[in-house]
């Protein structure tokens, strides 16, 4: 009786080295999506903040405006 070993992956060389390759470029590849999300994430939170900023900016002089107008008028009508 003759049996064979069947490769996983049949019509590819499956060799230490191939398996020590493929888990390499696995790593990089997993090293560079890690890098883009980070990228992502601090692109966005800078928008965020930006944006966050201004509209409190922006909160803050009407405010500003609204009591000194409110101010006026109670000078000039104290009730």
């Amino acid at each position: 009786m003759v049996t064979f070993s069947q490769q996983p992956y049949p019509g590819e060389d499956h060799t230490a080295k191939q398996d020590a390759k493929r888990a390499g470029q696995e790593a990089k590849d997993s090293a560079k999506d890690t890098g883009r999300a980070v990228k992502h994430g601090t692109k966005k939170a800078y928008h965020s903040t930006k944006r966050h900023t201004k509209n409190a900016a922006h909160r803050t002089k009407n405010a500003v405006k609204g009591g000194a107008e409110g101010v006026k008028d109670g000078a000039k009508n104290p009730y």
